[in-house]
């Protein structure tokens, strides 16, 4: 990889890695998700940056 590759997947990879570990934290502190947590477990860490947003739209209630 030249440097010009690195400097444009590091924003992209450093967002995606923020998002999980705060969707992540979110979902064990929430006590009662739509849904199963590890199925939400599952989609954060699988799809990526579109996991979390999906948690963050859809899996989240509002208290």
């Amino acid at each position: 990889m030249d440097e010009r590759t690195i400097l444009l997947v590091l924003p992209i990879l450093v967002l995606q890695i923020a998002l999980m570990i705060f969707a992540l934290v979110d979902l064990i502190k929430n006590p009662n998700p739509n849904g199963p947590k590890w199925m939400w477990a599952a989609i954060i860490v699988l799809l990526n940056i579109i996991g979390p947003i999906l948690y963050f739209v859809i899996g989240r209630r509002n208290y």
